[in-house]
């Protein structure tokens, strides 16, 4: 059907910093998320395509050291970084992603290229970092992920002997992602993640799991989700928002509230989602969740916690 509205959400890291928190720090985050609002945006308000414009506002945040995904991804175990992410259109189904890699400046782009350039969905590892500098795409050293923030928050973890979220001091769960509905009616997500706080070297999440932390059709929704990976893949959460719409005959709320607070548990995380008639939900059950929402009808809100 003929489309001219459009919708951006995005979210970045279910869980919230405290209350507490220096002003100054609240405000940047804030700021960060307006920035990747702004940058999704401007594709959509141009006329551009879905995919396009959540690649933009996960781009903004991967290189804000604030956000957990590109520059400032926490530290695994060995000290380093590996990095998780995915795209999908839902005019296709055609989806892209990556897992675990440690070189590419920005895995939201190297998705992107995985989806585009191969008969692939998913590489992983070094296969994937090489692939992706012989493409021509953006490599760093390892280290240029670094951030004293995550370092010091990582020696706390490995001190304790625990994998924690990312934020976990503050409550926070780690992970960037943007989903869109274009002037054209198509659908698009986008998520990426450095995962979690001294994570075995390895372990891979939701995130780059098509179906698990990322997924959009054009019959139903889009959807992004953060929170504890292993629990959004072992109920399939983002495909199970579009399967509850899609046979269930749902609204894109009930789908998002009945998975986020009767499928997960509570502090699990959360999700945002935009469906096909132009409604977004952001649902989470932990103390809070980084979103931000802007619509072609002059909606542009971020928020942080419940309020």
């Amino acid at each position: 059907m003929p489309h001219s509205h459009w919708v951006l959400c995005l979210h970045g890291g279910a869980g919230v910093i405290g209350r507490d928190q220096p002003a100054a720090r609240i405000a940047a985050y804030r700021e960060g998320l307006a920035a990747a609002l702004r940058a999704g945006a401007n594709v959509l308000s141009a006329g551009g395509a879905a995919l396009d414009a959540a690649m933009a506002a996960v781009r903004s945040m991967e290189e804000n050291p604030l956000f957990n995904a590109g520059k400032g991804a926490v530290f695994d175990a060995s000290g380093g970084h590996e990095l998780d992410a995915a795209v999908m259109d839902g005019s296709t189904l055609s989806c892209g992603a990556v897992a675990g890699v440690r070189t590419i400046r920005s895995p939201i782009v190297a998705a992107r290229a995985v989806m585009e350039r191969t008969p692939h969905v998913l590489l992983a590892g070094t296969g994937a970092d090489d692939w992706a500098r012989d493409q021509g795409l953006e490599t760093v050293p390892n280290n240029w992920f670094d951030d004293e923030f995550r370092r010091a928050q990582w020696l706390k973890a490995k001190e304790a002997a625990r994998v924690q979220l990312d934020h976990a001091d503050d409550g926070a769960k780690g992970t960037v992602g943007a989903v869109a509905l274009d002037s054209s009616g198509v659908l698009a997500a986008a998520t990426s993640t450095g995962g979690m706080t001294n994570k075995m070297s390895g372990r891979v999440g939701d995130t780059p799991l098509i179906g698990a932390g990322t997924y959009a059709d054009n019959r139903t929704c889009a959807v992004s989700c953060t929170g504890t990976g292993e629990q959004f893949i072992r109920h399939a959460a983002a495909h199970g928002v579009h399967a509850r719409m899609l046979w269930g005959g749902m609204s894109l709320k009930a789908a998002c509230n009945d998975l986020v607070h009767r499928v997960l548990k509570p502090g699990d995380g959360g999700l945002i989602a935009v469906g096909q008639d132009g409604s977004y939900v952001m649902e989470y059950n932990s103390p809070g969740m980084f979103r931000g929402a802007a619509d072609s009808r002059g909606a542009f809100m971020t928020a942080i916690w419940d309020d």
